[in-house]
C-alpha cells in the first residue's frame, strides 16, 4: 500500500496557531517537504519535531515531485508544508498533489491558517461570494490590464501584493476601479504589528502614503456596484427572447440574477409571455 500525502497548513505569523493535529502529523510522517527547509526547521524545533526535511519549491517542483511520488508509492507518508499558511494556495504543491491523484496516492488536508481567508473574515466585505487571484502582476502594464478585467466583478476580489508596490497599485485601482471603491488591506496578519485598513481607495492612498509600507499584505476589493437593468422583468425577458438564442430556462436564470429575484418569481412572469 502506498503512503499518504498530507497537505499541512502552518502558522502565517503567530506560532500558537499551529494545530494539535498538524504537530502530530508532522511527527508521524517519514518526511516533510518544505518550501524553505531553513525557515521550516525553526518552526519544527519550536514544537520538538525531528522529522527529516527535504526542499520542495517552485524551482525544483517538477523534478522533486517524481522523487516524492516514488517514496509515497513505496509506503512512506509525507507532509507538504509551505513557508506560511496553506500549501498550494499561491504556493508550490499543485504538481505534487495532481501527480498523487494520477497515481492513486491518497491526499489528505490538515487545515489551518490561510492569509486570504483570515483577511476575508475580518474585512467587513461580502464573503458569500469572492474571487482569489493570487499575486497581482508586478509590472504596471500587466497590473492595469488585469484591473480592467476585474473592475466589474460582482464579488469581492482578494489578492496578495508586495509592500513596495502598494502605492502604485492603489493609484491604478483608483484610476481604473474608482477612488471611492471600498477596499480592505490586511497587513502582517497574526504578527506583532498586525493592521487592518478599511475604507475607500482614496483614503487608503492617503493613509499608506504617510510613510514606508512593510510586511505581507492582503488586498480585498469590494464588489462593483451593480447597475439596475433597464425596464421591467417582462421587458428584459422579452428582449432576451428576441435577441438571443438562450432557452427559457437560461433566460429566467439570467434575469433572476440581474434583478436579485428568485427563479420562481421570474418563471411566473415568463409564463405570461409564453402564453401570449
Amino acid at each position: 500500500m502506498s503512503g499518504t500525502l498530507y497537505v499541512v497548513a502552518t502558522p502565517i505569523g503567530n506560532r500558537e496557531d499551529m494545530t494539535y493535529r498538524a504537530v502530530r502529523i508532522l511527527q508521524e510522517v517519514a518526511l516533510i517537504a518544505a518550501e524553505d527547509t531553513r525557515h521550516s526547521r525553526k518552526l519544527l524545533n519550536h514544537y520538538g519535531i525531528a522529522t527529516p526535511l527535504i526542499s520542495y519549491h517552485e524551482h525544483n517542483e517538477e523534478s522533486r515531485s517524481t522523487q516524492l511520488i516514488a517514496k509515497l508509492q513505496s509506503g512512506e507518508s509525507i507532509a507538504l508544508i509551505s513557508d506560511a499558511g496553506t500549501p498550494c494556495i499561491a504556493d508550490p504543491g499543485y504538481r505534487l498533489v495532481s501527480s498523487c491523484h494520477q497515481e492513486g496516492v491518497p491526499v489528505v488536508a490538515v487545515p489551518g491558517p490561510s492569509a486570504v481567508v483570515a483577511a476575508l473574515s475580518i474585512s467587513g466585505l461580502p464573503t458569500d461570494d469572492f474571487r482569489f487571484v493570487g499575486f497581482l502582476p508586478a509590472k504596471t502594464h500587466g497590473r492595469r490590464q488585469f484591473l480592467e478585467q476585474i473592475k466589474a466583478e460582482p464579488q469581492t476580489v482578494t489578492c496578495y501584493e508586495a509592500p513596495h508596490r502598494l502605492l502604485s497599485c492603489l493609484a491604478d485601482i483608483a484610476e481604473i476601479c474608482g477612488a471611492d471603491r471600498l477596499i480592505a488591506i490586511a497587513r502582517e496578519l497574526t504578527k506583532l504589528h498586525e493592521e487592518l485598513f478599511s475604507g475607500t481607495v482614496d483614503a487608503a492612498q492617503n493613509y499608506f502614503g504617510q510613510g514606508s509600507v512593510k510586511g505581507e499584505l492582503v488586498l480585498l476589493l469590494s464588489p462593483a456596484p451593480q447597475r439596475q437593468p433597464e425596464g421591467t422583468v417582462k421587458d428584459v425577458l422579452q428582449r432576451l427572447r428576441e435577441e438571443t438564442d438562450l432557452s427559457w430556462k437560461e433566460i429566467v436564470k439570467q434575469v433572476a440574477k440581474e434583478f436579485g429575484l428568485t427563479g420562481s418569481e421570474v418563471y411566473k412572469e415568463s409564463l405570461e409571455l409564453r402564453q401570449k
